[in-house]
């Protein structure tokens, strides 16, 4: 097992060698009791709390940064500020871009194991060497009193049923992960008057499956967290000395965790300013909006809501910010449907103080031709208010594919699909 330069699975190595996690994960597919990521200060150090969220292409250039400014950097990371399997694609990708630059580094994941078996076979092709899962129980009737609720495959399980396929796939995972020849670390949060006299049992379970290492967390009481409503006990450090213990006689501790954020950067419990002032200047230089294109264009059908096809729309509101406020500039009129790449020539025309369009969905060509005039085309759905709000604060969209792309005919001249897309 070759820690010799990750911090977390090192004592020795978190004096001399600094990680970085990279934000890019921000949806979770399980409910903790003792979790909340509504909250974040910038004096809390937990799980779950982040500054930002980075999409995978600003956490490339971010790490590109971090990487001259910290030359003992030795640890990439991913751990939330959800989970990485929960944003599978996020996850693999960042892991790609970073890879592929700098495969000196060490690529490390903090998981709740849910979503993380069909990933293994690519993580090892990624050169990922360090996982950890975080497993509080291994039985269904202590996990369904630590996890409110576990979604699976679109389907949200409750109780002892939600704990039980949790636990499941996260056993699975320990075994096919040393059978990858990863690494594997596993954190326990140490529950008073729920898992405290279990936590022994869950390390000989893991250390029967293969698992290298196992770190027994106190429980902390997050704000606006069940537990921190219901004002669940948090362990004493007789009690975490003495579950340690139990822990020891099955595999090695790990004792110098600090709770590390999603966005933890430089020594353990020792952050960098200067990472930390770097990931502020990635959130800083993120914009959808160009000087000279203040507006947003949506193909809507009511104005309350993104959610007509780009093809389909014979008008477009336009909204601009102004004194804190998103104003209607009113609507803008769409060619008519045909004509082929010409129509999106006019449409760039009709759109040109605009820097980004959102439409329900829309097929390849007219983003190739308003991208050439400089407008971003955005897949999405929700609320025009929240949407808007993401572009001029400059947050990750939540953007979906395309159900139409695939099919499109890119050189038709209209009548294809909805209204005629391409």
């Amino acid at each position: 097992m070759n820690i010799d330069r990750h911090p977390c699975f090192n004592k020795e190595a978190s004096a001399k060698y600094a990680r970085i996690h990279l934000p890019v994960a921000p949806e979770c597919n399980i409910q903790c009791k003792y979790c909340s990521r509504k909250y974040d200060c910038v004096n809390e150090s937990r799980p779950g709390v982040t500054s930002a969220v980075l999409t995978p292409e600003e956490a490339f250039d971010y790490l590109r940064r971090a990487r001259e400014k910290a030359p003992n950097l030795s640890v990439v990371g991913i751990a939330g500020p959800g989970d990485p399997f929960a944003n599978a694609d996020k996850t693999i990708k960042t892991l790609e871009l970073a890879h592929a630059e700098f495969p000196d580094l060490i690529f490390c994941l903090s998981t709740n194991g849910l979503e993380l078996y069909d990933n293994i076979p690519r993580l090892k092709e990624l050169n990922v060497s360090h996982v950890t899962i975080t497993i509080n129980a291994i039985k269904p009737e202590i996990g369904a009193k630590i996890y409110a609720w576990v979604r699976h495959k679109k389907h949200i399980y409750r109780g002892e049923e939600g704990a039980g396929l949790l636990i499941k796939e996260q056993l699975r995972c320990v075994k096919a992960l040393k059978e990858a020849g990863i690494i594997v670390k596993i954190n326990s949060i140490l529950i008073p008057g729920v898992n405290d006299t279990h936590i022994e049992a869950v390390a000989a379970k893991v250390k029967s499956l293969g698992a290298d290492i196992m770190n027994c967390i106190p429980l902390l009481l997050a704000p606006g967290s069940e537990y921190a409503e219901e004002e669940q006990a948090v362990p004493d450090h007789e009690l975490l000395d003495k579950v340690r213990a139990g822990v020891r006689k099955e595999l090695p501790v790990m004792e110098h965790c600090r709770r590390c954020r999603a966005d933890a950067a430089g020594l353990l419990g020792h952050d960098n300013p200067e990472l930390l002032n770097e990931l502020k200047r990635t959130v800083e230089e993120r914009s959808w909006l160009k000087p000279d294109r203040p507006m947003v264009a949506i193909a809507s059908y009511e104005g309350l809501l993104v959610n007509r096809h780009l093809g389909d729309a014979d008008f477009f509101y336009v909204f601009e910010r102004g004194d804190g406020k998103f104003i209607s500039r009113g609507k803008r009129p769409a060619p008519q449907p045909g004509g082929g790449d010409e129509r999106w020539r006019q449409l760039a025309d009709a759109l040109r103080d605009c820097s980004v369009v959102l439409v329900a969905d829309a097929g390849a060509r007219p983003f190739e031709v308003l991208s050439e005039s400089g407008i971003k085309v955005f897949r999405c759905s929700g609320l025009i208010d929240q949407l808007l709000r993401d572009i001029y604060e400059g947050n990750p969209l939540k953007t979906v594919a395309s159900a139409r792309l695939s099919h499109c005919r890119r050189s038709c001249g209209g009548g294809n699909a909805v209204g005629g897309c391409c």
